[in-house]
């Protein structure tokens, strides 16, 4: 599969529902990314908390939405 756009949104969305409910939990920060994140997604903390703050669900929706017209 090539790398695009969505990809990296859809992985950023994905990482995101992952971390929402263990923080609603008051769990931390370096507890969800050491737990469940690092093993899955083999990222840096560093690109992990980067993920937390992209507005993805945006970008994302126009993605798709064009995606869409064109088919």
């Amino acid at each position: 599969m090539a790398y695009t756009k969505e990809n990296y949104l859809g992985r950023i969305k994905e990482i995101n529902e992952i971390y929402s409910p263990f923080s609603m939990k008051g769990i931390s920060n370096e507890t969800i990314y050491r737990e469940h994140i690092k093993k899955q997604f083999k990222i840096s903390r560093s690109t992990f908390y980067k993920y937390l703050k992209t507005p993805y669900d945006i970008e994302l929706e126009e993605i798709i939405s064009k995606k869409k017209r064109w088919e």
